[in-house]
């Protein structure tokens, strides 16, 4: 394996205690590192690479679009780019979703929507409504208010003392409630936590719910009861509170339809978007609003109080709407909904495996939750650091997952997730399904976790 010495680099790694692989090209759903070694990229780099790798098209329209007008600042210009990935993400959103404010990142999205909801409010006379709701476990992104509205001990510990206070109510995380996913649902997972924390708060004084529609890492791909969110859009409305997708990594197709939310026929206030939308090939993300909501910051101070150097970047923005042409011409988000059963299908087979837990998830989206007792569902201790092992195990197998750890209590818990890109073959999700179980037992002989 041609890896890339940390001593030997300038690079400011975010893990600094391996060795990487150098990475030289992508194809489809593989990657190729120095030696020429593939690599099955069955979670599509970090839930990123939805049209596969090595698209010429995008590169190409990324390439025309930088020769011609690189860069302009969006607060005094537009671009065509700009206006077209506009018009591309409104055709596809929603209801009422139709104006788009183009970012980098999903963390700036996550930021730039929950402002424009504490601004709506300020500006519309209700001031006090400044609290914002969460569901735990959760991930929102890195920044200081997407770390905040997010649910994760490992990553707040440091940066407890510079954060928000956020409102945290239990998510449907049916294989760690009480009422294991099945009618009569717990408060949990029929959304009735969700009233009664706006209840008890006072729903006057709070200015969002922000919520993945389908559990990403955190939560591994949980897929809520069908009548979760009707409950909870029907909450918010009569307490008029600010319903935030949070799209990043479940839009854009990921889970079988363009926005996840879409088979319960819920529409949210704001949408946030990313990952997908650009599918890696630049960073881009994007907030998704109504006009009743922007229309009111136009009447008011005349401006969103969120400003990025780049965002409605035109060389990002060529990007995206290459990609978001590509993903229409080649009909791929309804070949990720028609491959699904096939995927899901033959990951049950993995089931019966020491140390698997649960598999669950919805489209190309997927998480494996593993325990040290099926019976009682009990984690693995941190200590076993099961997850990480796994991961390695299935990258010296020729295969990328994506580990994460802390779900089960904030601390103990651990799942790998899966979300290949939509161009997998029906042989490479077999290949998927080897390599697991490949490193699946190569993790529990190396850590002794199971007999």
């Amino acid at each position: 394996m041609a890896t890339h010495d940390l001593l030997d680099s300038h690079v400011f790694y975010r893990k600094l205690t391996r060795n990487y692989p150098r990475i030289v090209r992508g194809d489809g759903c593989w990657l190729y590192d120095a030696d020429g070694r593939g690599y099955l990229d069955a979670v599509g780099g970090a839930f990123v690479a939805n049209v596969g790798h090595g698209v010429r098209e995008i590169a190409e329209a990324i390439g025309r679009q930088a020769e011609r007008l690189a860069y302009v600042n969006g607060t005094a210009f537009t671009n065509d780019p700009v206006e077209e990935l506009a018009d591309e993400l409104a055709r596809r959103s929603p209801g009422d979703l139709e104006l788009v404010y183009p970012l980098a990142s999903g963390s700036e999205a996550v930021e730039a929507a929950l402002k424009l909801a504490r601004q709506y409010w300020v500006e519309t006379g209700e001031p006090a409504r400044r609290k914002i709701v969460a569901l735990s476990p959760g991930y929102h992104g890195n920044t200081l208010l997407a770390l905040s509205a997010s649910a994760r001990q490992h990553y707040t510990t440091h940066f407890r003392d510079w954060l928000v206070e956020v409102v945290r109510v239990p998510a449907p995380y049916a294989f760690r409630c009480e009422c294991r996913g099945s009618p009569p649902h717990c408060p949990a997972c029929s959304g009735e936590a969700v009233e009664a924390a706006l209840l008890r708060e006072g729903p006057d004084t709070v200015a969002a719910l922000i919520a993945e529609p389908v559990g990403g890492s955190s939560t591994g791909a949980s897929v809520p009861a069908p009548d979760y969110w009707r409950r909870v859009r029907a909450a918010c409305d009569r307490h008029g509170i600010l319903l935030v997708a949070d799209e990043v990594l479940t839009g854009a197709g990921r889970t079988g339809t363009w926005s996840a939310l879409e088979p319960y026929g819920v529409v949210p206030d704001i949408m946030t978007l990313g990952k997908g939308i650009a599918g890696g090939y630049v960073p881009l993300s994007a907030v998704v609003a109504p006009r009743r909501l922007v229309d009111a910051l136009g009447r008011g101070s005349g401006a969103l109080l969120h400003a990025q150097t780049f965002s409605h970047h035109a060389t990002l923005c060529a990007a995206g709407v290459a990609t978001l042409r590509y993903l229409r011409q080649h009909a791929l988000i309804e070949r990720c909904a028609e491959i699904a059963p096939t995927f899901h299908s033959r990951l049950e087979s993995l089931r019966g495996l020491p140390a698997v837990g649960d598999i669950r998830g919805r489209g190309l989206l997927a998480g494996i939750e593993f325990v040290a007792d099926p019976v009682t569902r009990a984690p693995f201790p941190r200590a076993a650091r099961f997850a990480e092992s796994f991961a390695a195990a299935a990258l010296d197998a020729g295969l990328v997952v994506w580990p994460n750890v802390g779900q089960a209590d904030g601390v103990n818990g651990d799942l790998a997730m899966l979300a290949p890109p939509f161009v997998v073959s029906h042989d490479e999700i077999d290949l998927i399904v080897q390599r697991l179980g490949t490193a699946l037992r190569a993790t529990v002989e190396r850590i002794g976790a199971v007999a």
